[in-house]
């Protein structure tokens, strides 16, 4: 398989591994997960992955229900922590080397987050799974993800999603929705789509971090982004082309 992308940063939803049930870690989705990215691994791309937990508890919603924000944030933060070891196990399972990485001191649960020894575990050929966030409460997993990503030098993010890219709309809700194949920043600005958190968003389109938004949960779609094939929806930078 030829690919695009030698580094990658691969954004999950905890959501996402929760499947059909809607709570908790559906061992089938997660299996599946580690297939995918098993396959562009042993073709010789480098993955990073950042994984939300919000299939077991989300911040924010606990804050509206009285729940400490600071406190509900570090809840969330564990949440992550749980999902990174279910996809690690998924990947031991297949046969795929992994590192858990945690922004929180954590050990010996997950190794302490550093740029380097994340850069240095998937060199090794290892996927390097970095865990809660930025280590801060207030900010979500997806400005963890583009820390992440501009700090070890990937090529893009790709964001796995349950739906097939950015829409004028949401798909799930507007049957008139129209899919974008391409974005710039701006644009999704001026439109206000909820691609990402603005942050997340901010941050990517000052440090030229593509963001590549498709749908994880098709098997098989992981390796056609990887490869430039046809898929997702691609966001930019409007004065590099990317």
């Amino acid at each position: 398989m030829k690919t695009i992308y030698k580094r990658i940063l691969l954004k999950l939803s905890g959501e996402s591994l929760a499947g059909e049930q809607g709570f908790g870690i559906d061992q089938q989705r997660v299996a599946d997960y580690s297939e995918q990215i098993k396959e562009i691994v042993d073709a010789g791309v480098e993955v990073a992955v950042v994984i939300g937990g919000g299939n077991i508890f989300r911040g924010l919603k606990g804050a509206a229900q009285g729940v400490d924000r600071v406190k509900g944030d570090y809840m969330g933060m564990l949440a992550t922590v749980i999902n990174s070891l279910a996809l690690s196990s998924g990947l031991d399972a297949v046969g795929q080397p992994s590192q858990v990485l945690t922004a929180v001191g954590m050990f010996p649960i997950g190794e302490q987050y550093s740029k380097w020894r994340a850069i240095e575990a998937m060199q090794q050929g290892k996927v390097a799974i970095m865990s809660c966030g930025t280590g801060n409460p207030f900010f979500t997993t997806d400005t963890g993800s583009a820390l992440r990503g501009i700090e070890v030098g990937a090529d893009v993010m790709l964001k796995g999603t349950r739906v097939d890219g950015i829409y004028t709309a949401d798909p799930e809700k507007d049957p008139t929705a129209t899919k974008f194949d391409r974005i710039t920043y701006d644009e999704i600005y001026r439109r206000g789509l909820k691609v990402m958190d603005m942050t997340a968003t901010i941050m990517c389109k000052e440090n030229n971090l593509p963001i590549h938004v498709f749908n994880m949960d098709v098997k098989g779609n992981l390796r056609k982004v990887v490869s430039g094939e046809p898929c997702g929806t691609v966001v930019y930078q409007d004065n590099t082309g990317r």
